[in-house]
């Protein structure tokens, strides 16, 4: 079995320009639907500290 550390030493192969895009496309649109569930999701840590604060206020 070939030492698969001895690969790293050796210069990058470029990608296919078809399978760059696909890979860039996906990752925009998991960034997308992270950033949408974000926005519509609860903040549970933002809740808690707010009600902690406002009943110190009290």
């Amino acid at each position: 079995m070939e030492n698969p550390f001895k690969q790293i030493d050796r210069p990058l192969k470029e990608v296919p320009p078809e399978l760059k895009s696909k890979v860039m496309s996906d990752i925009a649109m998991a960034k997308l639907i992270m950033e949408l569930a974000a926005l519509f999701s609860y903040n549970i840590g933002d809740i808690i500290e707010t009600v902690v604060k406002n009943r110190e206020n009290i």
